[in-house]
């Protein structure tokens, strides 16, 4: 399991074989830098929308990538929100973060909301897969999960996407055309525009999985928001992960180990 991430956002997400079962598109453009994943953050008084990363839709304020060992982070600060968004991949388990760090130092109480966002694959190209991806809802944990079962090699696999932030309100959608909008894409997708998803799941659509949450923050407030992507072998053991990983800390956990490997692992050879 696996995730390339440029300078500009999370650019695509793999799961056992990085050509044959994609969660997510691989856009084979270094010009655009195209990707099937992306973060908002909207202001609910004014309709204003940016992306915590360069990309897909970026606001007027400057951007700073910092690329580490076994993670990235993009900071930015948008009219008086400071952002910054953490990527990582846990190293003992399938699943992906994307942690949005929130600060509001707008001097005003602020209305906002956080949107995740993923085109499904669960194959190699979307246009071969994409008819028979079937998406639904967890009953238990509200996660979304999604499964190809048309697929030779990884029929029983379950992809879910999830998010942590307490107390807030949330929606979601599995509908692609009904998040992009005709003729749109990721820069200004149609679901920007409406205060809610619809909460559309099922199949015979274009798949997706986008989770929206709306919450207060108060003058100086900080807030934690965690995206998570993951994949099971099959539904049972993407349940047993959801729940693992929705466990208070354990993002923060996740990215420990993953600086500990590899800080014993760069530092077995010091040459002088």
């Amino acid at each position: 399991f696996g995730t390339v991430v440029t300078e500009s956002g999370p650019a695509y997400t793999w799961g056992e074989n990085a050509h044959e079962f994609r969660l997510s598109p691989w856009q084979n453009d270094p010009v655009s830098d195209g990707s099937g994943e992306a973060v908002y953050l909207r202001d609910e008084e004014t309709g204003q929308f940016w992306s915590p990363s360069p990309l897909p839709s970026r606001g007027q304020g400057r951007y700073t990538t910092r690329h580490g060992f076994g993670y990235s982070v993009f900071e930015h600060s948008e009219d008086g929100i400071s952002s910054e968004l953490w990527v990582y991949v846990a190293l003992d388990a399938s699943v992906k973060f994307s942690v949005l760090k929130l600060r509001n130092d707008s001097g005003r109480q602020r209305k906002l909301s956080a949107t995740g966002y993923v085109e499904w694959v669960l194959g190699d190209l979307r246009s071969k897969s994409a008819m028979h991806v079937v998406t639904e809802s967890d009953g238990a944990s509200g996660a979304l999960l999604a499964r190809n079962a048309y697929n030779i090699e990884f029929p029983e696999r379950v992809a879910f996407f999830d998010v942590d932030a307490e107390g807030a309100a949330r929606s979601v959608t599995g509908d692609r055309r009904e998040f992009l909008g005709r003729n749109r894409g990721l820069r200004s997708p149609a679901a920007m525009a409406r205060s809610r998803l619809s909460g559309k799941l099922g199949a015979g659509m274009d798949p997706c999985a986008a989770i929206q949450v709306g919450f207060e923050l108060a003058e100086g407030e900080q807030r934690e928001i965690v995206f998570r992507l993951g994949l099971g072998s099959n539904l049972r053991d993407a349940r047993t992960l959801i729940q693992r990983f929705r466990a208070s800390g354990s993002a923060a956990e996740a990215l420990q180990k993953v600086r500990e490997h590899w800080r014993h692992t760069l530092s077995a050879i010091q040459v002088k």
